[in-house]
């Protein structure tokens, strides 16, 4: 149970999903999001933004003529698909799709040049240009999402093209930057990711102490941008580069004790410092993360897991302020949470770290993709108003509607490669102690033993756990006890066990010689709770809102029918729960909530309350919002 126990490292091949919620999202991604994803990336559906991306590698390649279209950093989107097709092809092989992929990674072989140099936008557009710009022009964060890419591939299909393609790479910068080389640091943080992948798949040592570079070197000088800046004399986006918070180069990232600017940006180098800290097995890196940490999960991120409540800079603001109409919560942020939390996670076991990754995976990023796998949210509110959300100013980035596609699309193809790698999360491997984090139906095959797991979550708390060992010694299995569940019943082979002092931080810890086929049943209640907000939180006062197990809830105009500022929830209200028959929500469990509808008055203000009447109100997951007629949706309801 120390901290920075190595533990083994995981494929998506070693474990099979069976799952009656996840294995539909796997397959609806499989059958309908990964090729039509592939179709936007080559430009062939009409009627959404034009990708280009693969297009801008085969000109880049010498294989078509034409010239780069899209933001800079339109690479990284053929990155992440080619990382979530890497997943996906363990879990259902499929030789069309491979081969279409190998013949997009041929392209990009052909587009890298002979110095390892690759990123389609200066190849083509400003060669004289490169490396000039690292605050604005992200090709750290490109070579990053390559890496990423090209490891994942090496390690679920063995082949190995990609791989020596972002090895080139990584030695192209390598030899570029670093300790008496040139300095720099990542406008959009990424690379050092992307570097750790690379080193823990090849063993090259030389790519994790160029991450180790790139994550100590910031905040060392906190002008450096200011610097680059006057040094290159010309701008892409017109950046701040005084803006030192928000590029999270204020102070060396050992000292930064609060979450600030881009979300995205500072939870992947939180990623990395926590990769950094396991490997280094280095205390004080752990300790800033476990500080930026707390700041995010205690002060600056919203119920439904959203971090980054300004789309001002997609960016942090300050402690407790969480507009709800407003607010961005980007789907990319709260993948990199779940990413986050899987690091500290294999530093060191709290049931803290795996209920975020559900509250993550249930909410903020599941909310991101529409239940046909063909339409995607960037922003997540938790509160869209009909004729405001979308249309005014302040608001235009708060969409009632999944769009298909978007000129920045960098949140698709990344739900795509976390759901399709949704198995590795779920286990933690160590010399002597197996860690299952979250209740997954599945089959998965590890080194100390065989594991089946049945499973009714997120709807029923009821989770079955054979164990079929592979070692005659013994060995600790240490399942998590959500937070979210209450009166655990927990028995072996049929045996009701004595739990007082065998769980820890969240983790029930049992230690045994196991025998074939040992049964495990984890019975727990999911009722369904009020939740609160700090009343600090200026945009939830007075409000409730709903969760049972990790989901959070929410109201539907589609439900309610009048604008839902008109409803309010009494303090001790009935709840009722029931399973959804048909239609879109099918299969879910939604909640019936007893409410008040107030009448709505020909004058703007009166000297008395509007009249009401009581209304059963209909509140749905907040995931499964926005795939019925459009509305009003609220998560925190007046009380």
């Amino acid at each position: 149970m120390g901290k920075f126990e190595r533990s083994y490292q995981l494929k998506v091949s070693d474990i099979k999903i069976k799952d009656a919620f996840w294995t539909k999202i796997q397959n609806l991604i499989i059958e309908e999001a990964i090729p039509y994803q592939e179709k936007v990336l080559r430009d062939e559906i009409e009627g959404t933004e034009k990708s280009h991306a693969v297009a801008n590698y085969k000109i880049a390649a010498g294989l078509e003529s034409g010239e780069f279209y899209g933001i800079v950093f339109q690479d990284s989107d053929v990155s992440k698909w080619l990382e979530g097709v890497a997943y996906a092809l363990s879990v259902k092989k499929d030789k069309e799709l491979e081969r279409r992929a190998d013949e997009i990674i041929g392209y990009i072989e052909k587009a890298q040049e002979e110095d390892g140099y690759l990123d389609t936008y200066f190849t083509l557009k400003e060669p004289e240009h490169k490396w000039q710009n690292l605050q604005e022009c992200h090709e750290l964060y490109c070579a990053g999402h390559l890496m990423e890419a090209a490891a994942a591939y090496y390690r679920e299909t063995g082949k190995t093209k990609l791989l020596e393609i972002a090895k080139r790479l990584a030695d192209h910068i390598e030899r570029r930057f670093g300790e008496r080389k040139e300095h720099g640091i990542p406008g959009h943080q990424e690379v050092e990711v992307g570097l750790m992948r690379l080193y823990k798949e090849t063993g090259i040592e030389k790519y994790k102490n160029l991450a180790s570079y790139f994550i100590e070197e910031r905040g060392k000088n906190p002008d450096y941008f200011v610097e680059e800046r006057k040094k290159r004399g010309w701008i892409y986006f017109d950046m701040d580069p005084e803006n030192r918070e928000y590029l999270q180069c204020h102070a060396p990232v050992r000292e930064q004790t609060e979450a600030v600017g881009h979300s995205v940006r500072a939870v992947y180098m939180y990623m990395a410092m926590a990769d950094l800290a396991m490997e280094m097995q280095d205390e004080s890196m752990y300790a800033a993360c476990r500080k930026l940490w707390s700041n995010i999960v205690n002060k600056r991120m919203y119920i439904t897991g959203g971090i980054g409540s300004t789309a001002e800079g997609e960016a942090f603001t300050l402690d407790y302020d969480l507009p709800n109409d407003s607010g961005y919560a980007e789907t990319c942020a709260s993948i990199a949470m779940v990413m986050f939390a899987r690091r500290l996670l294999d530093i060191e076991p709290d049931g803290e770290y795996a209920d975020m990754i559900e509250r993550e995976l249930y909410n903020g990023v599941l909310s991101g993709m529409q239940l046909d796998g063909k339409a995607f949210f960037y922003v997540n509110p938790l509160e869209v108003v009909q004729g405001v959300s979308g249309e005014l100013f302040g608001y235009k980035h708060v969409l009632p509607r999944r769009p298909g596609w978007y000129a920045c699309a960098c949140c698709p193809p990344n739900l795509v490669r976390l759901i399709m790698a949704l198995g590795t999360y779920a286990w933690t491997e160590k010399e002597d102690i197996i860690y299952s984090h979250f209740y997954l139906g599945q089959e998965t095959e590890l080194k100390k033993a065989r594991i089946c797991i049945e499973s009714k979550y997120p709807w029923e708390g009821d989770v079955c756990y054979k164990i079929s060992p592979k070692t005659k010694d013994e060995f600790t299995l240490a399942v998590h006890l959500p937070q979210y569940g209450e009166d655990y019943v927990i028995s072996l082979n049929g045996e009701i066990l004595d739990t007082a002092d065998r769980v820890k931080k969240g983790y029930l810890y049992l230690r045994r010689v196991w025998s074939e086929k040992d049964l495990l049943r984890i019975q727990f209640n999911m009722r369904t709770k009020r939740i609160y907000a700090n009343p600090l939180v200026r945009a939830d006062a007075g409000c409730v809102a709903f969760m049972r197990g990790p989901l959070v809830y929410c109201f539907e105009q589609a439900d309610q029918k009048e604008p839902l500022q008109t409803y309010r929830i009494p303090e001790r209200a009935d709840v009722k729960e029931y399973f959804c028959t048909d239609g879109a929500l099918e299969g879910m469990i939604l909640l019936k909530i007893e409410g008040e509808h107030l009448k709505a008055q020909d004058k703007l203000y009166l000297q008395e309350r509007a009249a009401k009447e009581r209304v059963w109100m209909t509140a749905v997951p907040y995931f499964a919002w926005g795939n019925r007629e459009e509305g009003d949706m609220r998560v925190w309801m007046v009380e």
